[in-house]
């Protein structure tokens, strides 16, 4: 079977365009209701979308005046959306900073065996200085230790999701026995971060564990997906650097003796659709002149860890800013969005514009056959296997993606044309069901 896109939604209150919720159009308390979810996850259901994804932090983003603010806690979110829809991935973001294993590890394995074999973790660390002040630290722990701790968490995490072998629920009535002591394996785990005595109290989920999902892009990040990640999203700008990133990442998966097939790459694209170019560049154009430039240059200042007030709106950024390894937070965001600023001769306004749309990922404002055009040279040439769509206006991007590029992309033999019956997460991504660690292989007989 000739490969096949792997596409992700990403669902984000009334849109990726910080301006979106003034639209007409928009409901600006959506991102708390439950009818808004569940109607994005059907209609992404009914492109045959591989997953959609829900982003998250343990604390309230940024201002309240420039967007809708606060978000549902994602686990409780796609537990409800399991019983809404029948196919799609359900994958939460879960930060390895702020959480403990055990407890991560069962609400997983919960939302695994309740929807069926659908859950995904994206794994993140947490930047930020307001996140950590939130679990009584002063300040956030630096990057690299952010990403030792993370790592011992997955650690424990496999540990606590093979803990139950397959078979251990035995459910002999007649002998009068539930289940085999034998086949339960308490990780009896002493690190540098954790201590965990005992076995988890859910029994292994259809998947063995969730699809493992990773965004980080610095060093560090990469270290970390080659180890680890099933699927990355990242965010990159140009073709040859999105090229760059995906071969770089497969090799490194391979050094750490894994297939790279069993790694898939798909970077964020936020399509704004238009029956015509022109019509397209007219709704981009819409969003642009709802932008409020004083909440987005703050939150620039913010992010490249300036001095309020540094920025002036119709100036290039500052030609001293600070390297990537004086940056603690998102340092592969940092350089993104310098690099951008530069290679393109950006004002501050002109990013500021940029980044309401993506927040650095790939903005395109087209025709329907223009967007699949462009996702389909990403895929052929190396530099996806697919692809986190990103709408910059919900509901509406979502159904005119689902309507008019997804039948392109199928009829182009990119995309199948359904689910073709019930299957979990971790087989619509091509991956292998994980063997548990404690269940030693049948030795081949001669």
């Amino acid at each position: 079977m000739p490969r096949q896109l792997h596409l992700n939604a990403f669902l984000m209150s009334t849109g990726h365009h910080e301006a979106s919720w003034r639209l007409p159009e928009s409901d600006p308390h959506a991102h708390v209701e439950l009818d808004h979810y569940v109607r994005l996850a059907r209609t992404a259901e009914r492109g045959a979308f591989d997953s959609l994804f829900l982003a998250d932090s343990p604390q309230l983003w940024g201002d309240i005046a420039q967007r809708p603010a606060g978000a549902l806690e994602p686990l409780t979110l796609l537990t409800a959306l399991a019983t809404a829809t029948e196919h799609i991935g359900l994958i939460a973001t879960a930060s390895t900073s702020y959480n403990s294993p055990y407890n991560l590890a069962r609400k997983f394995a919960s939302l695994d065996i309740i929807s069926g074999g659908r859950a995904g973790w994206n794994i993140v660390t947490t930047a930020g200085a307001e996140a950590a002040r939130n679990f009584g630290l002063d300040a956030e722990p630096a990057h690299a230790e952010r990403y030792a701790r993370a790592a011992e968490f997955l650690d424990v995490a496999l540990k606590l999701w093979d803990s139950w072998e397959d078979d251990a629920i035995v459910a002999d009535k007649a002998a009068g026995v539930w289940g085999d002591d034998d086949k339960v394996h308490p990780p009896r785990h002493r690190g540098t971060y954790f201590s965990v005595e005992g076995a988890l109290n859910v029994p292994r989920s259809p998947q063995g564990y969730p699809l493992l999902v990773q965004a980080g892009s610095s060093e560090d990040g990469k270290v970390f997906a080659a180890r680890y990640a099933e699927a990355v999203f990242t965010a990159q700008q140009t073709l040859a650097d999105a090229q760059a990133f995906s071969a770089d990442l497969k090799a490194r998966a391979a050094a750490e003796g894994r297939d790279p097939d069993h790694l898939k790459v798909l970077p964020g694209i936020v399509p704004v659709i238009g029956s015509t170019e022109a019509e397209a560049r007219a709704a981009e154009r819409a969003l642009e002149d709802h932008i409020v430039y004083t909440h987005g240059v703050r939150r620039l200042e913010q992010l490249l860890q300036l001095e309020p007030g540094t920025l002036e709106l119709d100036a290039p950024l500052p030609a001293d800013l600070p390297p990537e390894d004086a940056i603690e937070g998102a340092k592969s965001r940092y350089t993104l969005i310098v690099e951008l600023a530069r290679r393109e001769r950006l004002t501050v306004r002109q990013l500021v514009g940029r980044l309401g749309g993506g927040r650095g990922h790939l903005t395109f404002a087209g025709t329907p056959e223009q967007v699949a055009d462009a996702i389909e040279t990403w895929f052929t040439q190396g530099a996806a296997d697919g692809f986190n769509i990103m709408p910059a206006v919900l509901p509406s991007g979502l159904d005119a993606f689902v309507d008019h590029v997804v039948p392109l992309l199928r009829a182009r033999g990119l995309l199948r044309a359904g689910y073709g019956g019930r299957t979990t997460l971790r087989e619509r991504y091509g991956l292998p069901r994980p063997a548990n660690q404690h269940v030693r292989p049948a030795l081949a007989t001669v």
